[in-house]
């Protein structure tokens, strides 16, 4: 028998044993009995369907689930009743969970009210495509509030309300377009701000005209500008042009500018005991 008979009876060999053992330890496996390892549930209650923010929770919106009691939810609720007739602040997707930092008091009613920061204020402004940046400008946005104002002949554009939250755009409060990245045409925006800034807001409409300005959300470094002017936006007009005799014809010839006017003089006053003197310093 040569050598390539005697490898191949080998390999046969060892594959056939190979095989017997995986089927032992297979029948093996098969034969230890199930282990039910019971865990610790509570109730909890998510969404059945996704609801938009200010819906009014009713019981076709919800459903209850068991949850694992190792990992409770926080701020979670284990009945159906605690949560129906609540508005919703915040908009939830089907299997979500219910919070209370998702709804809104009870007896609050449903719509925009209830998605009103506390301490804050909801200010409607009146804008057409260009104050409403195109459409973009949609529930959920951060936009600047710009004012310009006529005063003492001149204008002056300044921003004076940065970084506030968009919670309407017409009568849309909800964010689903808006995560499309969808414009929403609309007349009016309302956003929310202080108090105070609700009262300059309502001022700087009746005075003048109030521009929005679309910022990135995770932009939140504060802004302070000091406002552009009318009468500096072109800088200083350059003289007109006169009209001279070149090689016999005429022509217009641009002035140079004035030059800048001279820096004011300074005098220095020396007293050496009774001797004064004054010196002009440039």
């Amino acid at each position: 028998m040569n050598r390539g008979i005697r490898t191949i009876i080998v390999l046969v060999v060892a594959l056939v044993l190979a095989g017997l053992a995986s089927y032992g330890v297979y029948r093996s496996v098969q034969s230890i009995p199930v282990r039910e390892v019971e865990v610790a549930q509570v109730r909890a209650v998510v969404a059945a369907k996704a609801v938009p923010a200010g819906e009014m929770l009713t019981a076709d919106h919800i459903k209850v689930v068991p949850w694992p009691a190792a990992t409770p939810l926080a701020g979670g609720f284990a009945r159906g009743e605690d949560v129906i007739g609540r508005g919703l602040i915040a908009g939830v997707v089907e299997n979500e969970p219910i919070t209370e930092a998702k709804l809104a008091q009870r007896g609050a009613g449903a719509g925009l009210p209830p998605t009103i920061p506390a301490g804050m204020r909801a200010v409607s402004v009146k804008v057409d495509e260009v104050v409403g940046v195109a459409g973009f400008v949609v529930p959920g946005a951060h936009v600047d509030v710009l004012a310009t104002v006529t005063q003492q002949q001149d204008t002056m554009t300044r921003t004076f309300v940065p970084n506030v939250q968009v919670l309407a755009s017409g009568t849309r409060y909800d964010q689903e377009q808006a995560k499309d990245g969808k414009p929403i045409p609309t007349t009016v925006v309302t956003v929310a701000v202080t108090p105070q800034d609700a009262e300059r807001i309502a001022l700087a409409a009746s005075a003048g005209r109030v521009v929005l300005a679309l910022r990135n959300p995770l932009d939140t470094q504060p802004l302070e500008t000091q406002g552009a002017r009318l009468s500096n936006l072109l800088g200083s007009a350059s003289p007109p042009p006169v009209e001279k005799t070149v090689k016999g014809r005429k022509v217009m010839v641009a002035q140079s500018p004035p030059p800048p006017p001279a820096p004011p003089a300074y005098k220095v006053e020396t007293i050496k005991a009774a001797k004064r003197t004054e010196e002009v310093v440039k």
